[in-house]
């Protein structure tokens, strides 16, 4: 999944944070509302700009995200 389809970065937005594009909704929202029980289905039917492929794209933002961390030796 290419997620930088579907999220954006830009300092006028959120403080810089990472968000779905055309929204002001943010990779840690979503992944905050997957964490907490929700399903996709739900944040869908909550939030009607953000689709299937948005939620995942955060999903992928955030393994691509932690593949790129380094250990602290």
């Amino acid at each position: 999944m290419n997620y930088q389809e579907y999220i954006e970065i830009r300092s006028d937005k959120r403080f810089g944070k990472p968000c779905l594009k055309g929204t002001r909704i943010s990779v840690y929202d979503v992944l905050n509302w997957l964490s907490n029980g929700m399903s996709k289905q739900e944040i869908m039917q909550d939030f009607e700009e953000i689709s299937e492929d948005m939620i995942n794209a955060c999903l992928a933002f955030a393994a691509d995200k932690e593949h790129k961390l380094q250990i602290a030796s």
